[in-house]
């Protein structure tokens, strides 16, 4: 069983965050922690000047709150949301966190991942932990 484990959550329509959660309490073990992660993507320098500092705050309150929520009723959840590449920021914040396991929803690749690459795939690839994915 894990002890610490990272359910990245991303709100897109074919990912299932409700099943990663799940599977999640699954795997921990007793007292384990489980943290909701969200990474809000860098908005570019070009559009970031047509939205007001409020709307973004408020966009970032919004999900917050809902990954709150969604963490109600899991033992020993948490919520965080953090700003940066979402690959990138989903492993360096295991590392730094000492997660020992991440558990992911994944959606199925089509063939802009095969040339691009999704977050599954780098996370899998460079994670120092056990990783779940989950489709």
């Amino acid at each position: 069983m894990y002890m610490n484990i990272l359910v990245p959550v991303s709100f897109e329509a074919e990912r299932d965050a409700e099943q990663a959660i799940e599977v999640a309490g699954i795997l921990a073990g007793e007292g384990a922690r489980i943290t909701l992660l969200h990474v809000v993507e860098h908005v570019p320098s070009y559009a970031i000047s047509y939205m007001s500092q409020e709307f973004i705050d408020e966009t970032g309150q919004a999900i917050q709150a809902e990954l709150e929520k969604m963490a109600e009723g899991v033992e020993n959840a948490s919520a965080v949301v953090i700003e940066g590449h979402s690959g990138r920021s989903i492993l360096d914040w295991a590392e730094k966190h000492e997660a020992d396991c991440i558990v992911l929803a994944s959606h199925r690749p089509g063939l802009q991942d095969y040339f691009l690459g999704s977050t599954a795939a780098q996370v899998v690839r460079h994670a120092g932990c056990s990783v779940h994915v989950l489709r």
